[in-house]
């Protein structure tokens, strides 16, 4: 059976490059190896989401209803895995994915308070896992990285989607930033996600030490483990 672990974060917590190094080690494992990237913006699935953090729903991130743009997320998720990954669910893979369901969470649940946001969450989690059949991850791995320090890493960071350097509403708004982190951490202890610390006193920790602290997680949870083919 495939195992699918989600890497999660903050914008510039590190999430592409932390794939990267778990994919590169899985591979030297002798593992066999699917890498994700959400949304999956080379598909035509991701055109609500790039209209939506374009600007054309509306410039600020609250002008959108969070249920709303959960749907234009969940749509692009649900394309990428009838067409690319579903049918690997059964086999003998590592399917490491940046960024998944717990992106909605994070981002979308940070727009609603209290009730309303517990609420958001159970749909949301019907909705993807159940009503569109997406499977859920062995385990998701939660960057912490603080909001000083992403916002030092943001700065010139090129726009995923145009190239250029303009950023999107998300990441113009650092109010709503820092709402989308407080939001992270709340999903992180509620939800049981495997909380890494990427940051100290507001200062980036390495590369190569926050990706140690994900290897060593994943083997504490029997998830990563050295194959017959390295041994």
């Amino acid at each position: 059976m495939a195992k699918l672990i989600v890497i999660e974060g903050t914008d510039a917590s590190g999430k592409e490059t932390q794939t990267g190094l778990l994919c590169e080690y899985l591979e030297k494992e002798g593992h066999r190896v699917f890498r994700l990237t959400f949304p999956d913006y080379e598909s035509p699935s991701s055109a609500l989401v790039k209209m939506y953090l374009g600007g054309d729903f509306g410039t600020e991130p609250d002008a959108v209803s969070p249920y709303a743009a959960a749907l234009f997320y969940a749509a692009d998720r649900y394309a990428s895995f009838k067409t690319k990954w579903g049918s690997m669910m059964d086999e003998d893979v590592y399917i490491v994915a940046d960024r998944y369901v717990s992106s909605n969470i994070i981002y979308q649940a940070a727009k609603l308070h209290g009730t309303e946001r517990t609420d958001f969450i159970e749909w949301l989690n019907d909705l993807e896992y159940g009503r569109l059949g997406l499977p859920k991850p062995d385990k998701v791995i939660f960057l912490n990285m603080e909001p000083e320090a992403a916002q030092k890493l943001m700065e010139g960071r090129k726009n995923k989607i145009t190239g250029k350097s303009e950023k999107d509403i998300h990441e113009k708004d650092t109010a709503y930033l820092r709402r989308v982190y407080d939001s992270a951490c709340a999903a992180a202890k509620d939800l049981g996600w495997t909380e890494i610390k990427c940051s100290e006193n507001g200062l980036p920790r390495s590369v190569e030490s926050i990706s140690a602290d994900i290897v060593s997680s994943l083997q504490k949870g029997n998830l990563c483990l050295h194959s017959e083919i390295s041994e």
